[in-house]
């Protein structure tokens, strides 16, 4: 039994120590979880700067689109204008050359603002599919961290239940069980022995008695001998004279138990 009470302390002690080494993965998974948390706030703020800035960007470039068709038109303006007598022809060429530069600034804006609002929608996209990634990840995380804490507590709980059936000593309970075996016999033994002894103490009347039986008790005897003498009483007056010697003299002689005999042949 020895030799099991040392290997259960082997494993209770291995357990232990891997119940302890499991709550670092535990801590450090949560405090994993935590930074990844805080990793998702900074990139939803980003998400939504970049967001922000792509529909500025956006709204910027509608505008210098607009600007430079606004600027052709109004160089065509000036052109028709000359062409009709209402604008000298020379300061509407002037104008209109102004105009065009003016269109031709606000197409070169466009264009520029056209190329930021494609990199800032790719960029957008991107943070997006990140964003879900860590979401996706972070959910994924605490599903295994809930489960690996209740097989933790499970594991716990087992191993504490384990260490007290171990704990239990078969052999003292055997030892117990023996013990308590031989009290009752003995106690057993005793009261035996308490029933001879009253059955030695029987008195020599009732031995007697029983010896005897039922309705033969000293009343019944007491009665016979009333009888007989009656009977004796009632033939001594016939025969008082010849038989007084010698009646005298075997009555003398007679012990108690031949009289009781010689009793007994009467009746």
């Amino acid at each position: 039994m020895s030799i099991f009470k040392r290997l259960f302390g082997w494993i209770s002690a291995e357990t232990n120590s891997a119940m302890d080494s499991l709550e670092d993965p535990i801590k450090m998974t949560d405090q994993g979880i935590r930074d990844l948390k805080k990793d998702l706030d900074q990139s939803l703020q980003g998400l939504a700067q970049v967001k922000a800035i792509s529909i500025r960007t956006r709204k910027e470039y509608e505008q210098h689109k607009q600007a430079a068709g606004d600027w052709e038109r109004k160089a065509v303006l000036l052109l028709q204008k000359a062409q009709s007598g209402q604008l000298d022809t020379a300061e509407a060429d002037r104008l209109a050359t102004e105009a065009l530069n003016k269109k031709e600034q606000a197409a070169q804006a466009a264009a520029s603002h056209e190329k930021m609002v494609s990199q800032n929608d790719s960029q957008v996209a991107k943070m997006e599919q990140n964003v879900q990634r860590l979401k996706s990840q972070i959910s994924q995380w605490e599903n295994e961290a809930k489960t690996l804490k209740a097989r933790a507590k499970v594991s716990e709980a087992s191993s504490k239940i384990n260490k007290q059936l171990a704990s239990i000593d078969s052999s003292s309970t055997v030892a117990m069980l023996e013990r308590m075996k031989d009290k009752v016999e003995s106690q057993e033994a005793l009261a035996e022995s308490y029933g001879d002894i009253a059955d030695a103490n029987v008195s020599v009347d009732e031995e007697i008695n029983k010896a005897i039986g039922p309705g033969s008790g000293s009343s019944s005897l007491a009665l016979e001998e009333l009888k007989e003498k009656m009977r004796l009483g009632a033939g001594s007056s016939t025969e008082e004279n010849k038989a007084t010697g010698s009646d005298n003299t075997d009555s003398g002689q007679m012990s108690e138990l031949d009289k009781l005999k010689q009793q007994l042949k009467n009746d």
